[in-house]
């Protein structure tokens, strides 16, 4: 095994690809799109509250508001996620999933645990938690 440090972010960008290219793949087996990560995220996001306000998601999934308007616009359209007004402030909007949104999480779910399943294939319990330490630890160095 080649343990010259240097390649550690080229071995990051192949897991990314290929963790992307697994769920891709999968995603149209199920018949689901196959959404730009952002899209994804907002998903779930939302499978953990009933509903977020815009600024709110925005600042869960890192992007500014009008960036993540244009992201859930794109999702109200294809019908996995509806706007309402806010009843505590009309001028904002929040967001909650449709029963097809919460079918894409469901299935992303399940895909997301074989996809685990392979990216620990081999690994003991103990180095799973020790792999996923040093990963935090790795992400924690780059600023938000």
């Amino acid at each position: 095994m080649n343990t010259d440090i240097r390649q550690s972010m080229s071995l990051v960008s192949r897991i990314h690809s290929a963790a992307a290219d697994f769920l891709i793949k999968r995603l149209a087996e199920k018949g689901l799109p196959d959404f730009a990560s952002s899209h994804g995220f907002i998903l779930f996001q939302l499978a953990a509250k009933d509903a977020l306000s815009m600024k709110e998601l925005a600042e869960k999934i890192n992007r500014d508001k009008s960036t993540a308007t244009v992201l859930v616009r794109k999702l109200e359209r294809d019908g996995f996620v509806k706007t309402a007004p806010s009843p505590a402030d009309a001028r904002s909007k929040l967001v909650s999933l449709t029963s097809k949104g919460k079918r894409y999480n469901d299935v992303t779910a399940e895909l997301a645990n074989g996809l685990l399943k392979i990216f620990y294939k081999g690994f003991s319990e103990d180095e799973k938690k020790k792999a996923f330490a040093y990963l935090t630890r790795i992400a924690e160095n780059f600023p938000q």
